[in-house]
């Protein structure tokens, strides 16, 4: 599943590429896309609106409309916007469709059928139930230190499961939870609760370098429109440090590295380097 830096990738290029355009048409092909807003509804809430901006918030991206209603938009385990010329073959699984006063459509395309779609008014945004319960952004004042270390001393669940846990710290998924244990030193299996203030402190300064240097690599990704953000998978498949590598040696003291289950995610660490 796309992690904050992926969904990064995608909101910035899908701005640069539909910020202004007119929404000539909008259709919803498969209705369990939009579960809240009904196929009709849907196409009148987006047919003549224009593109004001596009944005993230956790793993969602939002566009903002012209006439007051932003789009959130979850990609989910395969999601992804293409931007074809309008006379252009449509792939498989296209969920939704929309013409563009610019002669392009731009599809939704899902395989596995989990992404998400939910038209909301725009001044409504942080109300909706899919923004509301969100923890502060990484790179938001209010995600500091001590707000890791305090959220985190009252969680007695393993630290890499709480850091999954999108109410207590938002956009840190599966891969980025493991890498950032891993440069920290820090146990998978440690219960949160138990991290100390200086542990505490380290953890939030490798999270948000994490994040940051892939951020970084996305920016220099070149934008495919019809793969929109889907170039930044194959350069980081190689430059995980204990993600999706069992067996393989630790980069710090070549023990094999282990996988274990948490919380139904694969979790890569190091029991020599990780305590």
């Amino acid at each position: 599943m796309p992690e904050l830096p992926e969904v990064e990738t995608v909101a910035s290029q899908l701005g640069k590429l539909i910020t202004g355009s007119e929404i000539v048409s909008a259709e919803l092909l498969r209705a369990r896309l939009a579960p809240h807003n009904p196929p009709e509804e849907f196409s009148k809430l987006l047919t003549g609106t224009m593109v004001r901006k596009v944005h993230r918030r956790g793993k969602h991206i939002l566009i903002d409309l012209d006439r007051g209603h932003t789009l959130i938009v979850h990609l989910r385990m395969s999601g992804r916007f293409m931007l074809l010329d309008e006379e252009a073959d449509e792939p498989r699984f296209t969920h939704s469709r929309f013409l563009l006063g610019n002669g392009k459509k731009l599809l939704f395309q899902d395989q596995r059928h989990f992404g998400f779609m939910h038209i909301v008014r725009t001044d409504a945004l942080h109300s909706a139930k899919e923004i509301a319960r969100l923890a502060p952004e990484p790179f938001s004042e209010e995600f500091s230190p001590e707000y890791l270390r305090r959220t985190a001393a009252r969680s007695t669940r393993m630290i890499k499961e709480f850091l999954l846990d999108q109410t207590k710290v938002c956009g840190v998924g599966n891969i980025y939870a493991s890498e950032s244990l891993f440069i920290a030193g820090i146990s998978p299996k440690r219960k949160a609760n138990k991290i100390s203030r200086p542990k505490a402190v380290l953890l939030h300064s490798v999270i948000m370098d994490v994040l940051s240097e892939t951020i970084e690599i996305g920016r220099g990704m070149p934008i495919i429109p019809e793969n929109i953000g889907g170039s930044i998978y194959g350069d980081l498949d190689t430059a995980w440090r204990v993600y999706g590598r069992e067996g393989e040696p630790c980069l710090n003291c070549k023990r094999p590295l282990r996988r274990i289950v948490q919380a139904g995610r694969s979790t890569f660490y190091c029991v020599s380097c990780q305590r």
